[in-house]
């Protein structure tokens, strides 16, 4: 199938994408990589009136390490995550996550910011800007505003952006050198979206005890899900497999997945428990 018809603007500084937000409203989606946009308008499942391609901004595509934390342009191509050498030494979890999202190709035109607003919950960005404790900037007529990751995804491709706002980049914050991390997803094939994805950080302190951790799971319901209780089972312990069993046994019981054609919600429960487990494992295994 093709597209519904409509009217198309290539705006060339984020204040003109603002200025046609204000005055399209609802009636316009904007386009970055158009990895989503694109094939759900080709089906109907969307039909914008007015689309605003991002793709002629100038300054959203950058990956800057600043003080405490990485900032990646919102118009950064996903594919740099894996080439960054920044990315590779001081997050290595973006970098080993990165190469699951899609294919080479789609990570060619796939954006940074274009995934996390899309806020699908079986997408593998989404879920690190949580582990990371990371927050999202986002421009709008009165100006700039950050929001902590915690509270801007809201429920299925449902974002805490307002109308007129853009998002213009992604802060993940820099854990301790010597942080342990893993991530690990379970999809029908390679390229698919995850069936369940899990991903951890976790810095153990001199005495091989947990000081910190942040695992979230993603693929398991409307949003991507933090594992709170990790904190509380594993700071101050040695992370031993008891430990890390009653963390995978928490985190199953504290999702809420559907039936679908893909799996069921039982058989998502089981990988929860079984993937955070190995993950947390494997994160204290490389920690240090």
């Amino acid at each position: 199938m093709k597209p519904a018809p409509f009217t198309y603007a290539a705006p060339e500084s984020v204040a003109e994408v603002i200025a046609l937000l204000d005055t399209h409203g609802d009636a316009a989606k904007l386009l970055a990589g158009g990895q989503s946009l694109t094939p759900m308008m080709n089906l109907r499942l969307a039909s914008p009136a007015y689309i605003i391609d991002l793709n002629c901004l100038a300054g959203l595509d950058y990956i800057e390490e600043r003080d405490g934390y990485l900032a990646i342009g919102a118009m950064t191509r996903q594919r740099r995550l894996e080439r960054s050498e920044v990315v590779r030494q001081h997050y290595p979890l973006l970098a080993e996550a990165a190469r699951l999202i899609g294919h080479p190709a789609t990570r060619n035109r796939g954006t940074v910011g274009g995934s996390i607003a899309h806020a699908d919950p079986a997408a593998e960005l989404p879920a690190l800007l949580l582990t990371y404790g990371g927050s999202v900037v986002a421009h709008g007529s009165d100006g700039d505003r950050e929001i902590p990751a915690e509270d801007f995804f809201v429920s299925y491709f449902t974002t805490a952006l307002e109308p007129g706002e853009l998002l213009t980049e992604v802060r993940l914050r820099r854990w301790p050198e010597g942080t342990g991390c893993c991530f690990l997803e379970e999809s029908r094939r390679y390229g698919d979206y995850a069936v369940v994805g899990v991903s951890a950080l976790m810095h153990l302190d001199a005495d091989g005890r947990c000081d910190e951790v942040a695992v979230t799971l993603f693929g398991v319901g409307e949003a991507p899900y933090p594992v709170a209780q990790a904190a509380s089972l594993l700071v101050g312990q040695i992370p031993g497999e008891e430990r890390l069993s009653a963390v995978g046994q928490a985190a199953a019981e504290g999702v809420e997945p559907e039936d679908d054609v893909h799996a069921s919600a039982a058989f998502r429960r089981h990988l929860s428990a079984v993937l955070t487990r190995r993950v947390l494992r494997t994160a204290a295994e490389r920690a240090g």
